[in-house]
């Protein structure tokens, strides 16, 4: 393996002629292959164009319309919000089952969801990425009868940039997000946000 180095004398920089003696910072490059840089040129313009795609999504706020989504349902038929669910008042939670406060809150949502569902309440109650097997038993000890969706990638959460769990949205008739609820609440405060709502 051979490296040339180049240093050129300034009082000689006209003719263009390397000579030895004082050195100065030159250039240095393998005899049989391009320059350093020129060979990761390619990977450098790729990470360049691709975060010029990937760009934060619209922050999440009070009255602003619903970011639109399709998930999987626990028996394999999707869904796809909000087009399904035109004039309905609907509830967004994410969840996943390693959460301290899901189980409870989960339950103690099922009595709400019967008491308000004939007058057009919706929860669709989204798993972040967990496995079917995972949510299935999870669920059949709840004993609800409300939606669960299946976000197996995240991309649904991150959409909604949710940082943690438990997180709810409440969205209005009109599609529109009208309370974000972070961390555990109590039903009551549940029931009361979505009164005003019904």
């Amino acid at each position: 393996m051979s490296y040339k180095v180049l240093a050129l004398n300034p009082g000689d920089r006209q003719n263009n002629a390397p000579t030895a003696g004082s050195f100065q910072p030159a250039t240095f490059w393998r005899a049989s292959q391009p320059p350093f840089l020129l060979q990761f040129l390619p990977c450098l313009l790729l990470l360049i164009l691709l975060s010029g795609c990937n760009r934060e999504p619209p922050a999440i706020t009070i009255d602003a319309p619903a970011p639109a989504f399709t998930l999987d349902r626990m028996d394999g038929a999707n869904i796809r919000f909000p087009e399904q669910y035109r004039s309905k008042v609907v509830v967004l939670r994410f969840w996943a089952d390693w959460c301290p406060y899901c189980h409870s809150e989960m339950k103690a949502l099922e009595p709400i969801y019967r008491q308000y569902r004939d007058r057009g309440l919706v929860i669709l109650a989204i798993n972040v990425a967990q496995p079917l097997e995972t949510v299935r038993a999870f669920v059949q000890k709840l004993d609800i009868s409300y939606e669960v969706l299946l976000d197996r990638q995240g991309a649904v959460m991150r959409q909604y940039q949710v940082m943690g769990l438990p997180v709810t949205f409440i969205v209005d008739r009109q599609g529109a997000i009208r309370t974000r609820i972070i961390g555990p609440s109590a039903p009551e405060v549940f029931a009361q946000a979505i009164a005003g709502l019904l």
